[in-house]
């Protein structure tokens, strides 16, 4: 079979506009992500962390799962409970609960960077395990469709171009605050190049006085001594 030259249409195809279409296609299209299980021991904590951007939306909702299907969800054992704290990069506390069985929470991001949901479940003797489901969205993911689709009175496709203009406005923002991110990380190494730099000399520079002061003192002393 003939190879295809390189500068054939048919090598071309997979421009980065291209490539960035598909994987906004693929995101809008794909089925909304479950809710994630977790166990947690009594006593003890677990965080999980996701990275958002200023002023992006991010709603997440948990509860406790019963540790018996014959367990109604409204009878839960005391002991079946757990408490969460949302905090931001610069700690401060954007959700607190405490000891319920379900809760959720909504807030708009005014720091970039890694939020933190910790949870905790109280000690208890002898030692259980709650199991607990934690959905968290953020971005293009919390913004609830439905409402969308129902206050607009819009129909399939358009809703679903909405989600798809929607999911590449926030790529683009995206790959704007990816490279914000590199560019502060570049100043940061030149920082810490510079002060490693006049850090050398200084060392350098102590110990070349050093030298100079142990040299002076071997003269004086073997002068003293007239063996020089």
């Amino acid at each position: 079979m003939a190879a295809r030259r390189p500068g054939s249409p048919a090598s071309r195809w997979l421009r980065p506009s291209t490539l960035l279409l598909l994987a906004a296609v693929l995101f809008a299209a794909s089925p909304s992500a479950r809710a994630l299980r977790f166990d947690l021991e009594s006593g003890h904590t677990k965080c999980i962390s996701d990275e958002i951007k200023v002023d992006s939306m991010a709603v997440g909702k948990y509860s406790v799962v019963a540790p018996d299907p014959s367990y109604p969800d409204a009878q839960l054992p005391e002991s079946h409970r757990v408490s969460l704290r949302v905090t931001s990069p610069y700690g401060n506390s954007m959700h607190y609960s405490e000891n319920v069985q379900s809760g959720h929470f909504a807030f708009t991001a005014v720091e970039a960077g890694d939020y933190l949901a910790c949870f905790w479940a109280p000690d208890h003797k002898p030692p259980v395990t709650v199991t607990f489901e934690f959905d968290w969205k953020s971005g293009v993911m919390a913004k609830d469709w439905s409402n969308v689709a129902k206050k607009g009175k819009v129909d399939m496709m358009e809703l679903e171009l909405k989600k798809l203009e929607d999911t590449i406005k926030s790529i683009h923002e995206e790959m704007f605050y990816l490279r914000e991110r590199e560019e502060e990380m570049q100043n940061i190494n030149r920082q810490t190049s510079s002060r490693m730099g006049w850090l050398s000399f200084l060392s350098l520079g102590i110990c070349l006085s050093v030298a100079g002061l142990q040299l002076w003192h071997l003269k004086t002393f073997f002068e003293r001594k007239k063996l020089l």
